[in-house]
């Protein structure tokens, strides 16, 4: 615990702009962002008597080893800032609005060649329309289905839509006329597109020019004695009635707006809004956040930079109705007004349709409160014991709130992987998951026969790796060899390997073993290095050889402070280094579940990975087995030629022009190619599928 006073600025040094401030803790993470008007006195109400301060606001600048600042111009340009550094930094102790419960909204990829109708959920696509969100992915099919009678916009998965162009065949929605069947050619790709287009107007809110539409060709089929015609038409009109009905009309003079409302207790709020779209409510979507030290006024603007913050202009209203004024209303409205492009009024409604709305709105956020609490207090409360009772069991100084367990996964030594998974306050924190190709622990990667692998080697290698950047980052330590764990060898082999960024659970694949700059600021970024932070506890999946091969490399690296289990699967030892019992752990204990869980998650981050590289590595080429070419020097010479057959035609001469190709190279790739090599084209060995 850090007292303030050590870092407090002087208060002449302090200025007195509008600007934003960072707190950062002892490993330069930052921990907490805000604004001020005038930075002086805001810094300077930190630094008073903690016995003065709000709970959560005296463990945050306890917690805290220095404050930085940065001056701005405006106001506007402070909550722009802010809201930037805290979506970049994610700070522990501001507000964080989560989901009460993860809402679908109905997607049309208008980025495809042919867009797709269709449920999602989870963050938004670049290229997509998204209208919603809904309570209930039932309610946007019972929608999309009225609708497509009358807007055939594809609704099929990619797959589907591929088998369907190649057999010539639509699926059943174009045998009963509920999709326009691009896929086999009835209509053009600017016509499904405009079908898509029009889609979406109505989505959006422009009913009325479609139904009148339908009804002035419908009197037009009548007119001309084309009843079949006729009739369809009125289906049409009567599926969009319907639909439209679903949708009741809340608000006159098709008014848009998004109508906030809270609800809160000492400790926690709910949020709910209403999206209404001319007239109709078109969406619903809910928030709990911890109120921590934050007045209501400051929890709604932090509310609204959340929802407004990534928003595209069409998707901010001309009016925003709240049940309090944000902190700065006057910043606030002139920064949506500029993201929307034309004024936006933030307001608090007093009388009429609006008021009535809004306490419908409050009505809701009370009922997700209580069901919020409910829920949470088991949850804080299993998650408390658990943590506990991992620290009595395993004789810690104090609970283990960061934990990072590792697995090991291959086969018979092939594509032999590494996952390293991250729970904070027992809850998985996926943005900290990180993936590694592990090389050292066996030779059966290079084509030979499958040998056993060594899991203790592989196993040291990866903390190796892990701990060796953690010094780097944290405390500037110099290189490390990979094998022999000595400080200062070289890492040209290390640095040769890639960084992948992106994986199936959202999280940064490491793949790399660059040395980084000293210190735990990346200086180009200012944002912490990705490994700059010591667990409290290390779980390694394994019994006591995997345990004590860990402890080595930490006792190798001089580090301490972190605590060591593993976890065998046999009987759900929990091993301790050096120990030739193990810990028992009882079987209702909620902190043998919490280990339990940390192991299968590590398991399945792994076995993922894994199927990836062994899916990867099954694909024939011709061009395997030249020496000196490797994957990234095949795909040169494909992208410059074009196919192999156009390779094979080719000279020395023309193989040197590609960038990184010398004559010995050029000449072993035309000899490769000349003697014999198979002249049927590559193909995945597990789908088949034909790669050139």
């Amino acid at each position: 615990m850090a007292d303030p006073t050590t870092y407090r600025p002087k208060p002449g040094e302090i200025p007195t702009d509008p600007g934003v401030y960072r707190f950062r803790d002892a490993h330069g993470r930052v921990i907490y962002v805000g604004k001020a008007k005038s930075l002086r006195p805001r810094l300077s109400s930190y630094f008073q008597d903690l016995t003065a301060l709000h709970p959560r606001t005296a463990t945050m600048v306890t917690t805290a080893a220095s404050v930085e600042w940065t001056v701005v111009r405006t106001e506007v340009e402070a909550l722009q800032l802010e809201y930037s550094w805290i979506k970049e930094f994610d700070p522990r102790f501001n507000v964080k609005y989560r989901d009460d419960k993860s809402y679908p909204f109905l997607a049309v990829t208008m980025g495809e060649d042919f867009p797709r109708a269709q449920v999602m959920r989870g963050a938004k696509r670049k290229g997509t329309r998204y209208f919603g969100p809904y309570g209930h992915a039932w309610a946007i099919r019972e929608t999309l289905d009225l609708l497509l009678r009358v807007f055939p916009v594809r609704t099929c998965s990619s797959g589907v839509f591929k088998r369907a162009a190649a057999s010539g065949r639509p699926c059943l929605l174009g045998y009963i006329d509920k999709c326009s069947a691009p896929c086999v050619g009835r209509v053009t790709p600017d016509e499904h597109r405009a079908i898509a287009e029009d889609f979406c107007d109505f989505m959006a809110g422009n009913t009325t020019r479609f139904a009148k539409r339908l009804e002035t060709r419908m009197k037009e089929a009548a007119a001309e004695l084309d009843f079949e015609q006729a009739a369809r038409l009125r289906d049409d009109i009567g599926a969009l009635t319907k639909a439209l009905e679903k949708q009741a009309v809340v608000l006159g003079d098709a008014t848009d707006a998004d109508v906030f409302a809270l609800s809160d207790d000492d400790l926690e709020a709910a949020v709910q809004v209403f999206h209404v779209r001319g007239g109709r409510i078109r969406g619903q979507r809910g928030w709990v956040v911890e109120k921590e030290s934050e007045d209501v006024p400051t929890l709604v603007e932090h509310l609204l930079l959340q929802v407004y913050g990534d928003a595209e202009r069409d998707a901010i209203p001309r009016e925003v109705l709240v049940p309090t004024p944000p902190a700065d209303v006057e910043a606030v409205t002139e920064w949506l007004s500029s993201v929307r492009g034309s004024a936006v009024s933030v307001r608090v409604p007093q009388r009429g349709d609006k008021r009535t709305l809004m306490e419908t709105v409050r009505r809701n956020a009370d009922h997700s409160l209580a069901r919020h609490k409910v829920a949470r207090a088991g949850d804080l409360t299993l998650r408390s014991k658990a943590l506990q009772e991992l620290q009595d069991y395993l004789g810690l100084d104090e609970a283990p709130l960061r934990i990072e367990c590792y697995d090991v996964s291959h086969v018979q030594g092939t594509n032999v992987v590494a996952s390293m998974v991250v729970f904070e306050d027992g809850l998985a924190r996926k943005s900290e998951y990180r993936r590694f190709i592990v090389r050292g622990a066996t030779s059966g990667d290079d084509g030979g026969e499958p040998v056993t692998v060594d899991d203790t080697a592989a196993m040291r290698e990866v903390l190796t790796r892990r701990f060796r950047r953690y010094l780097e980052d944290a405390e500037g330590a110099g290189d490390l060899d990979l094998s022999t764990g000595v400080v200062g060898a070289s890492a040209e082999a290390a640095a040769a390997q890639p960084s992948v960024n992106g994986s199936a659970d959202g999280a940064v694949v490491d793949d790399d073993d660059e040395p980084s700059a000293s210190g735990p600021i990346d200086p180009e970024t200012g944002r912490p290095r990705r490994f700059a932070y010591p667990p409290s506890l290390v779980v390694v999946d394994g019994g006591l050889p995997q345990v004590n091969a860990a402890q080595a490399v930490l006792d190798e690296l001089g580090i301490e402070e972190v605590a060591l289990v593993g976890l065998a699967k046999r009987l759900e030892e929990v091993w301790v280094p050096r120990d030739e019992h193990p810990v028992i752990l009882p079987r209702t204990s909620e902190g043998l579940y919490l280990l339990q869980r940390l192991r299968d998650e590590a398991h399945r981050f792994a076995i993922t990975f894994h199927r990836q590289r062994r899916s990867k590595a099954m694909t024939t080429s011709q061009l395997d087995g030249i020496p000196g070419l490797g994957a990234s020097r095949q795909r040169a010479l494909l992208r410059h030629f074009g196919s192999v057959k156009r390779l094979r035609a080719a000279d020395v001469t023309d193989i040197m022009a590609v960038p990184g190709f010398g004559r010995s190279l050029a000449s072993a790739v035309v000899n490769h190619l000349a003697e014999g090599a198979p002249q049927e084209p590559a193909v995945n060995l597990t789908t088949g599928e034909v790669l050139e």
